[in-house]
């Protein structure tokens, strides 16, 4: 008799202690894995962010020397986008994809393993660079060269391969979802039966897929100029810096919508179950997500309008940043057209998603600003830009991640999480993190350049308010960790259907959910 393990033993091997961690190819916990790896990361980021505020909150220099304050603004950047929101979102497609489409597990559970694990290797490298000599890297999260080909440290060698070991557990992830998703599916469910946040990962996978590359291309090239006497981005020897400009935002834009698809599939769940109706224009959502994948390829040298493009790129590169408008007016239009006479009830995760749906926006109308090439002269590399993609980002992206925690909280532990505290942590958050941002508007106008440790005494005032904001909006997360924590430990048993008047698959099973996502394939509406 074979002596082989097969896949659903495996599963049920009673792995305790860390080796259930270290060695899971269950989708669960792999979820978790990456949701508090994010966390930790956010953390992280989010300590780098309070020393630029700390800095930020009078003029002169107080705290830290330039070049820490540099390293400050790049290790924010890097560990922000790469470290909490990407992971964030892969959790929890990891954790909700296979529930959402009936499946037992992601398709390829090793791999799944393995593309979790590169992480934290990855990000313990990059941030080991602190304690090298010559320090971090200070030039950036956009690490433009020359800064980072001519004038780098040595650690940069070392933040060359730890994004190229993010980029693999990228690229794995995004395989791994697609496998998933189009060969998963329970029985009778169409691909235009999928729910919204599957179709959001699905795309967004695909989006990785494309553009990872690209940036592990990037990072060669840099890898070749600082130690192999290539010339790809140095003009003296017949290379071009603005082509690294090219390349990087060839990857940059798509980025940016990898980051924010995800979290629209997040509020196209919540915001049908606490309007106890179906989605609006499900059909078009799905267009909509496509389209705006699709044109974030090509738009991206709308990061360049200042480098001296012919004024036939200038309006290209207008046009088609404007034509992105369009679905993603698509999409808040049909969330708000869902709520439209609903019979809405705001617990935590609607109004998260409520406050994301009116704070993107204001992200989006000034990204639709800074599009509009000669205006962009302006606002160009000032703390407008900062304010713009911060709005998207972080009460975007984040806001979504955490409607999504309290959302899905029930079904991943079994508990209710506080309600009570759960509202404290959303207004403390949404005022606190607009106080944060809103000012920079006003100090990019007036002409505040972005990533500097000190400024002109007549852009004082509005630095005090953002950096009063940005301390309370990060303490403000440590409640969030205490309430997910509680959850965790107990409290009021989730039903099994948690949220009355549910839409959707991920409500049709018990909570917390069996050893198998389903037992048999789910009824299909």
């Amino acid at each position: 008799m074979s002596t082989a393990i097969t896949h659903e033993e495996e599963h049920h091997e009673d792995l305790t202690g860390w080796r259930r961690w270290v060695f899971a190819t269950n989708h669960k916990d792999i979820g978790t894995m990456y949701l508090w790896f994010s966390f930790a990361m956010f953390l992280l980021g989010g300590a780098f962010a309070l020393v630029i505020r700390a800095e930020l909150f009078v003029p002169g220099l107080q705290l830290v020397e330039p070049d820490f304050f540099n390293q400050m603004t790049t290790m924010h950047g890097l560990i922000m986008v790469f470290g909490a929101v990407m992971p964030a979102t892969v959790g929890m497609a990891n954790w909700m994809v296979p529930l959402m489409i009936g499946a037992p597990d992601m398709a390829l559970p090793r791999m799944n393993n393995w593309s979790f694990w590169i992480l934290p290797f990855a990000f313990s490298l990059l941030v080991s660079t602190f304690f090298m000599e010559g320090g971090a890297p200070a030039f950036g999260w956009t690490f433009y060269a020359p800064l980072s080909t001519t004038f780098a440290p040595s650690t940069t060698d070392f933040f060359i391969f730890g994004v190229h070991l993010m980029g693999f557990s990228s690229i794995m992830g995004s395989i791994n979802i697609i496998a998933t998703i189009l060969n998963l599916r329970a029985p009778g469910m169409t691909l235009m039966k999928l729910p919204l946040f599957v179709w959001t990962w699905l795309i967004t996978a695909f989006l990785l897929i494309a553009v990872m590359p690209v940036l592990a291309g990037a990072v060669t090239m840099m890898l070749m100029d600082r130690n192999f006497g290539t010339s790809f981005f140095d003009a003296a020897g017949g290379g071009d810096p603005v082509l690294f400009q090219h390349v990087f935002w060839f990857f940059g834009h798509p980025e940016v919508y990898i980051m924010i698809l995800p979290a629209f599939g997040i509020v196209s769940q919540i915001i049908p179950t606490f309007a106890r109706k179906p989605l609006f224009g499900y059909a078009s959502m799905v267009y909509a997500v496509a389209a705006i994948a699709f044109l974030s390829f090509i738009v991206w040298a709308h990061h360049m309008f200042a480098v001296g493009m012919p004024v036939a790129g200038e309006l290209y590169f207008m046009y088609a940043t404007t034509l992105i408008a369009i679905p993603t007016g698509v999409k808040v239009f049909n969330w708000v057209a869902t709520m439209w006479r609903g019979a809405m009830t705001f617990e935590t995760p609607m109004l998260f998603a409520i406050a994301f749906v009116v704070l993107f926006t204001i992200g989006g109308l000034s990204g639709l600003m800074l599009g509009v090439a000669p205006a962009d002269k302006q606002y160009h590399d000032t703390y407008f830009v900062v304010a713009h993609f911060h709005y998207v980002l972080v009460t975007g992206a984040v806001f979504a991640l955490m409607a999504g925690t309290y959302y899905w909280l029930p079904k991943w532990t079994g508990y209710m999480y506080d309600e009570r505290l759960g509202k404290i942590h959303f207004w403390i958050s949404t005022i606190s993190v607009n106080v944060l941002f809103f000012p920079m508007h006003f100090s990019g106008l007036a002409g505040m350049p972005r990533r500097i440790p000190d400024y002109a005494v007549q852009f004082a005032d509005w630095n005090f308010l953002s950096s009063v904001g940005g301390f309370v909006f990060g303490f403000s997360q440590l409640l969030f960790f205490y309430i997910v924590i509680k959850a965790i430990r107990g409290g009021e048993p989730a039903t099994n259907r948690v949220w009355e008047g549910a839409e959707g698959l991920e409500w049709t099973l018990s909570s917390p959910p069996p050893h198998h996502s389903f037992t048999v394939p789910p009824e299909v509406r």
